[in-house]
């Protein structure tokens, strides 16, 4: 089937977050495989602003994809508009505004939430990142199953490829994604009190969740040893990854955990949490803890720092499989059979 297909890349345009990875691989792989793909974005429009998301979502992006003149529109970011003129695939990434945002502001829970759940039962397709996503969003709204498709994002190239730097600084933990309530930092900062010289560096956009990590960084001793770096360049992330001496997802909520999985596929020790998405998505590639328990967290970290070589050997041999199961090409071909579905 020849299709012409617009992709909403609106959360490409700026500080890229989980979502803008996702989109970005998703539009190289699907025109990897001959998909003439539109990439629908307005880089000069904020999109981490509720007002300019909104006008984004509702008015610009359907008319963007009227224009275009496509046989469907791939609502990626997890929002869709009311009105749209063409068919809709919509990629429903958690429904964390419902289970795990009721510390937020209540227009946004309002139109991230319950606005939005509405507007999925109006897509041809629905994807999910993971089983547990669908899982959540079938408890949350009276959706055919049959009508959603749980396909694994893709980890990029240049992360499934990285080479792995040892050196003899100061050991550090590395926790990429928005610093946000629902990511749990907080069980870290605290286990850093039982493991002399070890840092956690966290990298990605910062929320109001940043001010009450620090605080308690204060309180625990530990404030020279936890570092918020903010948003980073690519090269700058690469390298991290490539030094540090694991990566932690210690979140309570995850639709699928994109720092969990680029960890897997890039070599790079891990302990998770075992909560929400990211049992499915480690598996048995990683330790994975309670995410409320201190006194777990710091005695893997002890043993991390005490002799990293075991952890390290272990995510090495891992990493060819995880690569394959987080794959943008197979991603890509699922998408696509959706996309197909969607138009019969």
């Amino acid at each position: 089937m020849s299709l012409r297909v617009a992709l909403d890349a609106q959360l490409t345009c700026g500080t890229a977050t989980g979502i803008g990875e996702y989109v970005s691989g998703l539009l190289a792989a699907l025109r990897a495989e001959g998909v003439d793909t539109v990439a629908l974005s307005a880089p000069n429009f904020d999109p981490w602003r509720f007002d300019r998301r909104l006008l984004w979502d509702q008015l610009l992006l359907p008319l963007a994809a009227s224009r275009a003149k496509v046989d469907l529109l791939h609502c990626a970011s997890g929002t869709m508009p009311a009105v749209v003129s063409v068919p809709v695939v919509t990629t429903v990434h958690d429904v964390a505004w419902l289970r795990a945002q009721s510390h937020t502001r209540p227009y946004a829970r309002a139109y991230f939430g319950g606005f939005q759940l509405a507007r999925y039962r109006d897509a041809r397709r629905i994807l999910v990142d993971s089983a547990f996503s669908r899982d959540e969003l079938l408890a949350t709204a009276p959706i055919d199953p049959a009508r959603i498709d749980v396909v694994y994002p893709g980890v990029a190239a240049d992360v499934a490829n990285l080479e792995r730097a040892r050196e003899d600084a100061a050991p550090f933990v590395l926790a990429v994604g928005t610093v946000e309530r629902r990511k749990n930092l907080e069980v870290v900062i605290r286990a850093l009190a039982a493991v002399p010289r070890l840092r956690l560096v966290s990298v990605g956009p910062a929320t109001p969740y940043r001010e009450t990590c620090l605080s308690l960084a204060r309180s625990a001793g530990v404030a020279e040893r936890v570092v918020f770096l903010g948003y980073v360049t690519r090269a700058r992330l690469l390298d991290l990854y490539a030094r540090a001496t694991a990566a932690v997802v210690p979140s309570h909520y995850e639709g699928f955990g994109y720092g969990a999985a680029q960890a897997l596929c890039a070599g790079v020790p891990l302990l998770a949490s075992n909560a929400s998405s990211l049992p499915e998505i480690v598996r048995e590639a990683a330790p994975l803890l309670d995410p409320e328990d201190v006194a777990s967290w710091s005695e893997a970290l002890r043993d991390l720092c005490a002799d990293p070589l075991p952890a390290e050997r272990s995510a090495a041999a891992g990493r060819a499989a995880c690569s394959a199961r987080f794959s943008w090409q197979e991603a890509a071909r699922r998408v696509l059979r959706a996309y197909e579905l969607a138009l019969v």
